[in-house]
């Protein structure tokens, strides 16, 4: 398996595992959703998927070229102040799709060791794609397991995050790969 195949996989598993989690977290009463205090580096869970969602633009964004840059973070603030569950959900859910877009038009694995801007306060950060997509899938596992945990405490029961695209588990994903569009494989 090259490594463009992999990151493939990688970024399917993201766009499933989002999924999974924001089945989850779709039952929660809104008040639940936007409570402050949870135990987290952010302090709800609304708090923690809009950091997920705009860390995610602001990387995917860089990666095709979208030119929004900076202006992301500005999204950022708004939507932690005035943002619903619904429109972090779709907003993520166009976002991984976007990522499985551009990486499924990749056509060879040296591709993913093109530069990357980086637009940041002081500076244009570079670095190659891969290593941008690797640093963004640790980033929202890291993030994920900390919505799963507040999760924990809530009225609602954590989704499974941890299978991974093994075959014997495929029967346990299938019906959520086909719900968006995704390889059942």
């Amino acid at each position: 398996m090259d490594a463009l195949h992999l990151i493939r996989r990688l970024a399917r598993n993201e766009a499933w595992a989002n999924h999974r989690l924001h089945a989850a977290v779709a039952e929660l009463p809104p008040a639940d959703y936007h409570q402050l205090g949870r135990t987290s580096f952010f302090p709800s869970i609304h708090l923690t998927l809009s950091h997920l969602l705009h860390v995610e633009l602001f990387y995917v964004d860089a990666l095709i070229r979208g030119g929004r840059g900076a202006l992301v973070w500005a999204d950022n603030e708004r939507c932690d102040r005035e943002g619903t569950f619904e429109q972090v959900r779709l907003a993520q859910a166009e976002v991984d799709r976007a990522l499985l877009d551009w990486l499924d038009g990749l056509t060879e694995a040296g591709e993913l060791e093109q530069s990357v801007a980086l637009p940041r306060r002081d500076r244009v950060q570079r670095e190659s794609a891969a290593d941008v997509l690797l640093h963004l899938v640790e980033h929202q596992i890291h993030h994920r397991g900390q919505v799963h945990a507040m999760l924990s405490g809530s009225t609602v029961r954590p989704p499974q995050l941890d299978e991974f695209f093994l075959q014997d588990d495929l029967p346990l994903r299938r019906d959520e790969l086909v719900q968006i569009g995704l390889p059942v494989e």
